[in-house]
Protein backbone atom coordinates (compact mmCIF):
# COMPACT_ATOMS: atom_id res chain seq x y z
CA UNK A 1 0.00 0.00 0.00
CA UNK A 2 1.55 3.28 -0.87
CA UNK A 3 1.72 6.20 1.69
CA UNK A 4 0.72 9.27 1.34
CA UNK A 5 2.95 12.08 3.36
CA UNK A 6 0.70 14.91 4.48
CA UNK A 7 1.95 18.38 5.73
CA UNK A 8 -0.49 20.85 7.78
CA UNK A 9 1.00 23.82 7.78
CA UNK A 10 -0.92 25.62 11.03
CA UNK A 11 -0.67 22.27 13.07
CA UNK A 12 -0.81 23.96 16.83
CA UNK A 13 -4.32 25.88 15.99
CA UNK A 14 -8.10 24.14 16.30
CA UNK A 15 -8.69 23.53 13.00
CA UNK A 16 -5.13 21.55 12.27
CA UNK A 17 -5.20 19.82 15.48
CA UNK A 18 -8.36 18.63 14.82
CA UNK A 19 -7.30 17.72 10.91
CA UNK A 20 -4.26 15.86 12.56
CA UNK A 21 -6.27 13.28 14.72
CA UNK A 22 -8.98 12.62 12.10
CA UNK A 23 -5.96 11.61 9.91
CA UNK A 24 -4.57 9.13 12.52
CA UNK A 25 -7.80 6.81 11.33
CA UNK A 26 -6.03 6.99 7.26
CA UNK A 27 -3.25 3.79 7.78
CA UNK A 28 -2.09 5.23 4.50
CA UNK A 29 -1.45 8.76 5.70
CA UNK A 30 2.36 9.55 6.91
CA UNK A 31 2.30 13.03 8.81
CA UNK A 32 5.22 15.14 8.52
CA UNK A 33 5.82 18.36 10.76
CA UNK A 34 8.13 20.97 11.83
CA UNK A 35 9.56 21.70 15.43
CA UNK A 36 7.92 24.95 16.74
CA UNK A 37 11.08 26.92 16.49
CA UNK A 38 11.29 26.47 12.49
CA UNK A 39 7.26 26.66 11.71
CA UNK A 40 7.48 30.34 10.43
CA UNK A 41 10.47 29.65 8.12
CA UNK A 42 9.39 30.01 4.72
CA UNK A 43 12.52 27.96 3.77
CA UNK A 44 11.45 25.17 6.04
CA UNK A 45 8.15 25.42 5.36
CA UNK A 46 8.74 25.43 1.02
CA UNK A 47 11.13 22.25 2.09
CA UNK A 48 9.46 19.97 3.70
CA UNK A 49 6.03 20.53 1.16
CA UNK A 50 8.87 19.43 -1.70
CA UNK A 51 8.40 16.48 0.43
CA UNK A 52 4.86 15.99 0.61
CA UNK A 53 2.18 14.33 -1.45
CA UNK A 54 -0.61 16.83 0.09
CA UNK A 55 -0.10 20.40 2.53
CA UNK A 56 -3.18 21.61 4.57
CA UNK A 57 -3.29 25.45 5.25
CA UNK A 58 -4.45 26.12 8.62
CA UNK A 59 -3.80 29.97 8.77
CA UNK A 60 -5.06 33.26 8.57
CA UNK A 61 -5.85 34.20 5.23
CA UNK A 62 -2.37 36.20 4.40
CA UNK A 63 0.06 33.58 5.64
CA UNK A 64 -2.29 31.08 3.40
CA UNK A 65 -1.39 33.30 0.90
CA UNK A 66 2.21 33.57 1.42
CA UNK A 67 2.22 29.62 2.14
CA UNK A 68 0.27 28.62 -1.44
CA UNK A 69 2.73 31.23 -2.92
CA UNK A 70 5.68 29.00 -1.43
CA UNK A 71 4.15 25.51 -2.73
CA UNK A 72 3.80 27.20 -6.09
CA UNK A 73 7.27 28.34 -6.44
CA UNK A 74 8.11 24.49 -6.26
CA UNK A 75 6.63 23.83 -9.59
CA UNK A 76 6.64 20.52 -10.43
CA UNK A 77 7.39 19.07 -6.82
CA UNK A 78 4.42 21.06 -5.66
CA UNK A 79 2.11 19.18 -3.30
CA UNK A 80 -1.74 19.43 -3.35
CA UNK A 81 -3.19 21.74 -1.58
CA UNK A 82 -6.04 22.29 0.79
CA UNK A 83 -6.86 25.39 2.40
CA UNK A 84 -8.79 25.61 5.42
CA UNK A 85 -8.51 29.81 5.72
CA UNK A 86 -11.14 32.15 3.87
CA UNK A 87 -8.54 33.33 1.45
CA UNK A 88 -9.69 30.95 -1.79
CA UNK A 89 -13.07 30.31 -1.24
CA UNK A 90 -14.17 32.12 -3.85
CA UNK A 91 -11.30 32.26 -6.46
CA UNK A 92 -12.01 30.40 -9.50
CA UNK A 93 -8.53 28.68 -9.63
CA UNK A 94 -9.07 26.92 -6.39
CA UNK A 95 -12.03 23.92 -6.36
CA UNK A 96 -14.30 24.55 -3.22
CA UNK A 97 -14.15 21.32 -1.06
CA UNK A 98 -17.99 20.26 -0.14
CA UNK A 99 -18.41 17.17 -2.28
CA UNK A 100 -22.37 17.28 -1.93
CA UNK A 101 -23.02 20.43 -2.84
CA UNK A 102 -23.93 19.23 -6.53
CA UNK A 103 -23.48 15.73 -8.13
CA UNK A 104 -19.99 16.16 -9.79
CA UNK A 105 -18.65 18.05 -6.82
CA UNK A 106 -16.82 15.39 -5.64
CA UNK A 107 -14.87 14.43 -8.57
CA UNK A 108 -13.73 18.07 -9.04
CA UNK A 109 -12.49 17.60 -5.85
CA UNK A 110 -10.91 14.09 -6.22
CA UNK A 111 -9.04 16.09 -9.34
CA UNK A 112 -8.16 19.34 -7.65
CA UNK A 113 -4.48 20.15 -6.93
CA UNK A 114 -5.99 22.82 -4.83
CA UNK A 115 -9.20 23.04 -2.89
CA UNK A 116 -10.77 25.39 -0.36
CA UNK A 117 -12.04 24.32 2.50
CA UNK A 118 -16.08 25.60 3.21
CA UNK A 119 -16.71 27.73 6.09
CA UNK A 120 -18.61 26.46 8.97
CA UNK A 121 -21.84 28.65 8.26
CA UNK A 122 -21.44 28.35 4.61
CA UNK A 123 -21.57 24.65 4.92
CA UNK A 124 -24.94 24.76 6.53
CA UNK A 125 -26.72 27.65 4.28
CA UNK A 126 -25.45 26.18 1.45
CA UNK A 127 -26.83 22.51 1.91
CA UNK A 128 -29.95 23.89 2.38
CA UNK A 129 -30.39 26.65 -0.62
CA UNK A 130 -28.36 24.96 -3.64
CA UNK A 131 -30.73 22.12 -4.20
CA UNK A 132 -33.77 24.69 -3.91
CA UNK A 133 -31.81 26.93 -6.28
CA UNK A 134 -30.84 24.34 -8.80
CA UNK A 135 -34.69 23.32 -8.98
CA UNK A 136 -35.92 26.53 -9.46
CA UNK A 137 -37.90 26.85 -6.13
CA UNK A 138 -36.17 29.90 -4.93
CA UNK A 139 -35.13 31.91 -7.21
CA UNK A 140 -31.96 33.38 -7.71
CA UNK A 141 -33.23 36.81 -6.70
CA UNK A 142 -35.24 35.58 -3.62
CA UNK A 143 -34.35 38.12 -0.48
CA UNK A 144 -32.73 35.21 1.92
CA UNK A 145 -32.20 35.63 5.41
CA UNK A 146 -29.11 33.26 7.40
CA UNK A 147 -29.85 33.43 10.86
CA UNK A 148 -26.86 30.91 12.74
CA UNK A 149 -25.41 29.89 16.13
CA UNK A 150 -22.05 28.16 16.38
CA UNK A 151 -20.38 27.49 20.08
CA UNK A 152 -17.29 29.81 20.50
CA UNK A 153 -14.79 27.16 19.25
CA UNK A 154 -15.86 28.52 15.74
CA UNK A 155 -14.49 31.94 16.71
CA UNK A 156 -11.03 31.77 17.06
CA UNK A 157 -8.21 31.62 19.55
CA UNK A 158 -9.22 34.87 21.40
CA UNK A 159 -12.91 33.97 21.53
CA UNK A 160 -11.96 30.33 22.89
CA UNK A 161 -9.63 32.03 25.33
CA UNK A 162 -12.31 34.51 26.35
CA UNK A 163 -14.86 32.02 27.00
CA UNK A 164 -13.17 29.88 28.76
CA UNK A 165 -10.68 32.36 31.08
CA UNK A 166 -14.50 34.72 31.92
CA UNK A 167 -17.34 32.79 31.07
CA UNK A 168 -17.90 35.31 27.81
CA UNK A 169 -21.40 36.50 27.06
CA UNK A 170 -24.28 33.71 27.12
CA UNK A 171 -25.06 35.11 24.10
CA UNK A 172 -23.92 37.41 20.98
CA UNK A 173 -25.24 38.39 18.02
CA UNK A 174 -22.06 39.72 15.48
CA UNK A 175 -21.50 41.10 12.28
CA UNK A 176 -23.98 43.59 11.95
CA UNK A 177 -22.23 45.76 9.68
CA UNK A 178 -23.52 43.48 7.13
CA UNK A 179 -20.00 42.40 5.86
CA UNK A 180 -19.56 39.09 7.11
CA UNK A 181 -16.62 38.01 5.39
CA UNK A 182 -18.63 34.32 4.77
CA UNK A 183 -21.23 35.63 2.72
CA UNK A 184 -19.41 35.74 -0.70
CA UNK A 185 -18.72 32.23 0.02
CA UNK A 186 -22.73 31.83 0.38
CA UNK A 187 -24.24 33.99 -2.04
CA UNK A 188 -21.65 32.27 -5.11
CA UNK A 189 -22.17 28.78 -4.02
CA UNK A 190 -25.98 28.59 -3.35
CA UNK A 191 -26.72 30.07 -6.68
CA UNK A 192 -28.19 33.54 -5.34
CA UNK A 193 -27.88 37.09 -7.39
CA UNK A 194 -29.32 38.63 -4.87
CA UNK A 195 -26.84 39.08 -1.77
CA UNK A 196 -28.17 37.63 1.50
CA UNK A 197 -28.59 38.85 4.75
CA UNK A 198 -26.34 36.60 7.27
CA UNK A 199 -27.20 37.18 11.26
CA UNK A 200 -24.28 35.06 12.61
CA UNK A 201 -24.48 34.50 16.66
CA UNK A 202 -22.48 32.73 19.14
CA UNK A 203 -23.53 30.95 22.51
CA UNK A 204 -21.75 30.13 25.29
CA UNK A 205 -21.16 26.66 24.69
CA UNK A 206 -17.75 25.04 22.95
CA UNK A 207 -18.85 23.26 19.70
CA UNK A 208 -22.00 23.14 17.89
CA UNK A 209 -23.99 24.73 15.09
CA UNK A 210 -27.85 25.75 14.22
CA UNK A 211 -28.20 27.51 10.44
CA UNK A 212 -31.88 28.68 9.82
CA UNK A 213 -33.75 30.20 6.68
CA UNK A 214 -37.17 31.21 6.91
CA UNK A 215 -39.20 30.87 3.69
CA UNK A 216 -42.62 32.29 2.83
CA UNK A 217 -43.78 29.47 0.86
CA UNK A 218 -46.30 31.67 -1.46
CA UNK A 219 -43.79 33.78 -2.50
CA UNK A 220 -41.73 30.49 -4.20
CA UNK A 221 -41.81 29.35 -7.73
CA UNK A 222 -44.91 27.05 -7.65
CA UNK A 223 -45.57 27.66 -3.98
CA UNK A 224 -44.48 24.50 -2.73
CA UNK A 225 -45.51 22.65 0.23
CA UNK A 226 -43.05 21.43 3.23
CA UNK A 227 -42.81 18.17 1.75
CA UNK A 228 -42.30 19.83 -1.76
CA UNK A 229 -38.86 21.30 0.14
CA UNK A 230 -38.16 18.03 1.98
CA UNK A 231 -37.99 15.73 -1.08
CA UNK A 232 -35.88 18.28 -3.15
CA UNK A 233 -32.83 17.98 -0.60
CA UNK A 234 -33.82 14.21 -0.10
CA UNK A 235 -33.52 13.41 -3.28
CA UNK A 236 -30.08 15.93 -3.96
CA UNK A 237 -28.54 13.68 -0.64
CA UNK A 238 -29.94 10.54 -1.29
CA UNK A 239 -26.88 8.15 -0.78
CA UNK A 240 -24.62 10.70 1.68
CA UNK A 241 -22.22 8.92 4.26
CA UNK A 242 -22.59 12.16 5.75
CA UNK A 243 -25.88 14.30 4.85
CA UNK A 244 -28.69 13.27 6.37
CA UNK A 245 -32.14 14.92 5.56
CA UNK A 246 -34.19 14.56 8.56
CA UNK A 247 -37.92 14.42 9.58
CA UNK A 248 -38.65 17.50 12.09
CA UNK A 249 -37.83 16.92 15.38
CA UNK A 250 -40.96 16.46 17.87
CA UNK A 251 -41.92 19.34 20.34
CA UNK A 252 -41.06 22.33 18.02
CA UNK A 253 -37.62 22.12 19.39
CA UNK A 254 -33.69 21.94 18.28
CA UNK A 255 -30.83 22.02 19.95
CA UNK A 256 -27.10 22.73 18.37
CA UNK A 257 -24.96 19.93 20.42
CA UNK A 258 -26.54 16.47 19.19
CA UNK A 259 -24.19 16.18 16.40
CA UNK A 260 -21.14 17.12 18.36
CA UNK A 261 -18.29 15.02 17.46
CA UNK A 262 -19.52 14.07 14.41
CA UNK A 263 -18.96 14.72 10.91
CA UNK A 264 -22.82 14.76 10.13
CA UNK A 265 -24.73 17.35 8.64
CA UNK A 266 -28.59 17.30 9.39
CA UNK A 267 -30.81 19.17 7.20
CA UNK A 268 -34.31 19.67 8.53
CA UNK A 269 -38.11 21.30 6.94
CA UNK A 270 -40.45 22.54 9.35
CA UNK A 271 -43.35 23.85 7.71
CA UNK A 272 -46.86 25.02 8.50
CA UNK A 273 -49.52 24.51 6.68
CA UNK A 274 -51.67 27.50 7.55
CA UNK A 275 -49.59 30.16 7.74
CA UNK A 276 -47.86 28.58 4.76
CA UNK A 277 -44.90 29.45 6.19
CA UNK A 278 -41.35 27.50 6.50
CA UNK A 279 -37.96 27.37 7.73
CA UNK A 280 -34.82 25.36 6.72
CA UNK A 281 -32.70 23.87 9.23
CA UNK A 282 -29.48 22.67 9.44
CA UNK A 283 -27.16 21.29 12.30
CA UNK A 284 -23.71 20.34 12.29
CA UNK A 285 -20.54 20.21 14.53
CA UNK A 286 -18.77 23.74 13.40
CA UNK A 287 -15.32 21.48 14.39
CA UNK A 288 -16.68 18.61 12.09
CA UNK A 289 -18.05 19.27 9.23
CA UNK A 290 -17.65 22.56 9.73
CA UNK A 291 -14.21 22.54 10.13
CA UNK A 292 -11.84 19.46 10.33
CA UNK A 293 -14.31 16.85 9.20
CA UNK A 294 -14.73 18.52 5.79
CA UNK A 295 -11.24 19.22 5.08
CA UNK A 296 -10.28 14.99 6.00
CA UNK A 297 -13.11 14.61 3.30
CA UNK A 298 -11.53 16.37 0.80
CA UNK A 299 -8.11 15.55 1.63
CA UNK A 300 -9.23 11.35 1.28
CA UNK A 301 -10.42 12.47 -1.74
CA UNK A 302 -7.49 14.27 -3.57
CA UNK A 303 -5.49 10.69 -1.98
CA UNK A 304 -7.75 8.24 -3.16
CA UNK A 305 -8.38 6.85 0.71
CA UNK A 306 -11.53 5.37 1.51
CA UNK A 307 -13.39 7.94 4.28
CA UNK A 308 -12.81 6.71 7.77
CA UNK A 309 -16.69 7.03 9.02
CA UNK A 310 -18.69 10.35 10.22
CA UNK A 311 -17.62 9.66 14.19
CA UNK A 312 -14.56 11.44 15.93
CA UNK A 313 -13.61 11.35 19.50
Amino acid sequence: MTTAKVFIDGEAGTTGLGIRERLTAFPGVELRSLSADRRKDPEARRAIMAEVDLAVLCLPDAAAKESAALAASLGAQAPKLVDASTAFRVDPDWVYGFPEMTPGQADLIRNAGRVSNPGCYPTGTIALLRPLVDAGIIPADYPISINATSGYSGGGKAMIEAHEATGGPAYEIYGLGLEHKHIPEIQLYSGLSRRPIFAPAVGHYRQGMLVSVPLHLDTLTGKPTGADLQKVLEDRYRGSALVQVLPPAPGGRLEPEDVNNTDLLELRVYANAATRQAILVARLDNLGKGASGAAVQSIALMLGLPHPGNTHG
